[in-house]
């Protein structure tokens, strides 16, 4: 067998969106500006210890605050703080800078709705990521389904997607799962874990060690094999591939090295990772999502398999397997655009 290094050779991957990464990322960001304040106040390169130093301390302090908070929410119950996260967003999210993002996504790939009916979806879209915030402290704990009594939990799963969960788990074969940031796109990983598939999930890692430590203790058991999206990924997912597990992802950001697709009728780059994989080990691939209902349940479904597009040669074409895969998730968000993350800029 070819290496799979070399077929994958060049493989990046793009970030997955999480609340505690965003925390991690937009800290990062303040405090980069803060340390050339301070740099720049001092002279020559003696001030370089000194903000490093700083550095390190607001790292750990950010850190400690964060570990602090999630221990606070997770003594109240999860209905009760995703509520709470989802009003105390929807009011805030309207005066941040994403919010102008969202609108111009949203009137750009629905021309037909009013200004009135693009603001009523983007207050459904903040309540969401709201909800997602709150509920990503209870992650160890929202998973309640029961297949004896699969009416009684907050989580349902339509018999269509247990026939296809068991297949992908039972045929010993690898799989390519992939999901978006759509309705509460964390509880996907778990979703996969308690229906028994063995996947390596590949997930973005926050800058702070001490989000990153108590994150991975909460996912820890509930969401498979966490491997985070680096360029050092790609080993992991051969060899997990070479293996017979599966591998699933976060396919729906803007990526810079990506190919082009048309994503609500316009043009944008997508990540091809997802199509390059299956194009190396020529393994199926299926889709998945978790719709946030009423009265804080959850519906997890999985697509069918997925065919993808191939050359003249037979082999599995990259470029319109990507454009297929999201043309997928385009249907989902059609569906419920609330529940997507149109405050991203998707297309640059």
């Amino acid at each position: 067998m070819v290496d799979g290094a070399q077929g994958l050779a060049g493989l990046r991957f793009a970030g997955t969106w999480s609340p505690a990464a965003e925390f991690s990322k937009n800290f990062c960001r303040r405090q980069s500006g803060a340390e050339r304040a301070v740099v720049h106040t001092q002279v020559g390169r003696s001030a370089r210890p000194w903000s490093a130093l700083f550095k390190r301390i607001l790292y750990a302090a950010a850190g400690s605050l964060a570990v602090v908070l999630l221990k606070v929410i997770r003594l109240a119950k999860p209905e009760a703080m995703a509520t709470l996260g989802g009003r105390l967003l929807r009011r805030v999210g309207p005066w941040l800078p994403e919010h102008r993002t969202g609108r111009a996504n949203l009137a750009a790939a629905f021309p037909e709705k009013s200004p009135g009916e693009i603001e009523d979806t983007l207050r459904g879209v903040w309540f969401n990521l709201g909800q997602v915030g709150a509920e990503y402290a209870f992650l160890d704990k929202l998973w309640d389904y029961d297949p004896h009594n699969p009416g009684r939990g907050r989580i349902e799963i339509p018999p269509e997607t247990l026939e296809r969960a068991r297949i992908v788990r039972d045929d010993g074969k690898p799989a390519l799962l992939f999901t978006a940031h759509f309705g509460n796109w964390e509880l996907c990983a778990v979703a996969i874990a308690a229906l028994g598939i063995d996947a390596l999930i590949l997930y973005r890692q926050p800058n702070i060690a001490a989000i990153d430590d108590a994150i991975r203790r909460i996912r820890a058991g509930k969401m498979g094999t966490l491997v985070p999206t680096t360029s050092d990924s790609v080993p992991a997912i051969i060899k997990a591939l070479n293996r017979g597990l599966h591998v699933g992802m976060v396919v729906d950001q803007f990526f810079g090295q990506g190919v082009d697709i048309t994503f609500f009728g316009r043009k944008c780059k997508a990540n091809p990772t997802l199509a390059r994989l299956a194009r190396r080990f020529e393994c199926p691939i299926y889709g998945a999502r978790i719709v946030r209902l009423p009265g804080h349940r959850f519906r997890f479904e999985a697509t069918p398999e997925i065919v993808p597009v191939r050359d003249a040669d037979g082999k599995i074409d990259v470029q319109g397997t990507t454009q297929k895969i999201n043309d997928v998730i385009e249907g989902w968000v059609r569906e419920y655009p609330e529940q997507w993350l149109w405050l991203h800029r998707r297309w640059r």
